[in-house]
């Protein structure tokens, strides 16, 4: 993993292997989480399972038949699909199974539910830019009262410079949470304050083989360039909010609603690849909190 050009100091560690047969949700790493705002997972998914998901993603059956596009302000789109039950097809089995959940309840500190899916798809050469911005910056004006919910990035595709990879501000969920204001169809952190921020902490793009997964917490600021490169760059991103922070009202995404766990063996055994009963698609006009940020703007 490269920071500002270099290899992060073996002395601290972000990267994790699900194929290590002690993995587990150490001391050392709660305290690399707390640190640095993020792990790494590496081959959180095995060929197999990953192979599976992306069959299920591609169908014209699945949830990309549920897309929508999101302007970067720049001239570029991506391609989102958003969900917010989990459902009982493959998708549904990997937000529930206790490699993704158990890990993220272990960093969070408590139980989880199902906060929301989403496949974000940058298409070559046409895939737009993301915005500086904090997933809390969005999440604070949903009625969450406390930053204790986060969110596992998985790459479908390798991530990496050239097709507009993540980019992380390293222990920036430190700085608390940030201003955020409409740029484009997005929610932007405040620019003066993350640059700021970008003089202080280090700028890590996160490269990613596929399968791979990045564990993040919902304050640490991040970004990603548009994809200029030939080859596609797909995401499968489930976020979490802890149990005892339930929303305050009622909105696009869910209220505290139980999630029932499934082993990690149920995405390989899940025989609903393309059953969308029950997700919840959500469109881009149902986003309350972009609606909230517009209406800040006019004059009052």
């Amino acid at each position: 993993m490269a920071e500002n050009g270099g290899e992060a100091p073996a002395a601290k560690k972000s990267k994790y292997s699900q194929n290590d047969t002690d993995f587990k949700v150490t001391d050392e790493l709660l305290k690399d989480f707390s640190r640095d705002g993020y792990i790494i997972v590496k081959s959180l998914l095995s060929h197999e399972e990953l192979e599976k998901l992306q069959g299920a993603l591609e169908s014209d059956e699945g949830v990309a038949k549920h897309t929508f596009h999101r302007d970067d302000g720049h001239g570029r789109k991506s391609r989102l699909c958003l969900w917010n039950q989990p459902g009982n097809d493959i998708t549904g089995m990997l937000a529930r199974c206790e490699k993704v959940v158990g890990t993220m309840e272990d960093l969070l500190g408590g139980e989880v539910y199902h906060y929301h899916t989403k496949l974000v798809m940058k298409e070559p050469r046409t895939g737009g830019s993301f915005v500086w911005h904090q997933d809390y910056g969005y999440w604070y004006k949903n009625g969450c009262l406390f930053p204790n919910m986060g969110t596992v990035f998985i790459a479908i595709d390798k991530c990496d410079k050239g097709n507009g990879c993540l980019q992380v501000l390293k222990g920036s969920h430190q700085a608390g949470r940030v201003e955020h204001a409409i740029v484009g169809e997005q929610n932007g952190a405040d620019v003066e304050r993350v640059d700021e921020l970008k003089k202080v902490l280090p700028l890590v793009h996160v490269e990613l083989d596929p399968g791979d997964a990045l564990f993040f917490h919902c304050n640490v600021l991040h970004t990603s360039s548009q994809n200029n490169s030939d080859r596609r760059r797909w995401a499968f991103l489930i976020s979490y909010n802890r149990a005892d922070n339930n929303p305050t009202f009622p909105h696009h995404h869910p209220q505290y609603t139980p999630l029932h766990k499934v082993s990690n063996s149920a995405i390989m055994e899940c025989s609903c690849i393309t059953d969308m009963t029950g997700k919840d698609f959500m469109k881009n006009t149902d986003d309350v909190s972009v609606s909230f940020l517009e209406e800040s703007k006019k004059p009052q």
